[in-house]
């Protein structure tokens, strides 16, 4: 049975007050993701981390469950209806090509000490035209994408050197084997039905058209 924020600060001697516990639960849920590495959510890593059990009583109500995992040092919440946020289309193959990099980096055992993978833009475009024989993104709109993948606390973009001819790179953070699974997969598929369908009202709509 979960303890109560109150008695867990108590525990605590005075060294956490009750809205530290709340604000971890807060983030845990809004980011999904909480590493170690990051230096603003090392709180509350640790918080969920050493509570992990009272976090995990916490949140069962609501349809998420947590994972942790210890060698890269981060926790993840996963909501048991993730089907229901709306994701775009560009979203979902962004998300997919970089799990997988991911996937294969670790196959070539290419992945760093904090469990992140490098993704250069040239091998980001081969990936693109390769697994979903699509072109990658403008600059712009890969950007506004990197922004979601962070959000998810998948990916963040790294801005280059000045004297590196791509603006910049993306590094896949190890949460991405979490988060990005069948799920996806599924809002792909979605996604084609729902192209089919629209292409089919398309052609409907050009013979009736044509029979006036």
């Amino acid at each position: 049975m979960k303890r109560s924020w109150n008695v867990l600060s108590q525990l605590s001697n005075g060294t956490y007050a009750v809205a530290d516990f709340e604000r971890a639960a807060y983030r845990l849920v809004t980011e999904q993701v909480l590493y170690a590495s990051d230096r603003g959510a090392r709180i509350a890593y640790h918080l969920v981390e050493d509570h992990f059990d009272d976090y995990l009583a916490a949140l069962a109500p609501l349809g998420i469950r947590l994972e942790r995992n210890p060698h890269y040092r981060y926790v993840v919440a996963l909501p048991a209806h993730a089907e229901g946020v709306p994701v775009t289309l560009e979203e979902t193959l962004l998300l997919l090509v970089l799990r997988q990099r991911y996937d294969e980096a670790a196959r070539q055992g290419n992945i760093e000490e904090l469990g992140e993978v490098v993704v250069e833009l040239p091998e980001l475009q081969e990936a693109y035209q390769a697994l979903i024989a699509r072109p990658m993104p403008e600059v712009g709109s890969l950007r506004a994408l990197a922004r979601t993948a962070r959000r998810w606390g998948v990916a963040r973009l790294v801005d280059s050197e000045p004297d590196d001819p791509q603006p910049f790179h993306l590094r896949v953070r190890p949460a991405i084997v979490d988060i990005v699974g069948e799920t996806w997969l599924q809002r792909l598929d979605q996604h084609n039905r729902d192209d089919e369908i629209e292409d089919a009202e398309a052609a409907g709509m050009e013979d009736d058209d044509a029979a006036a």
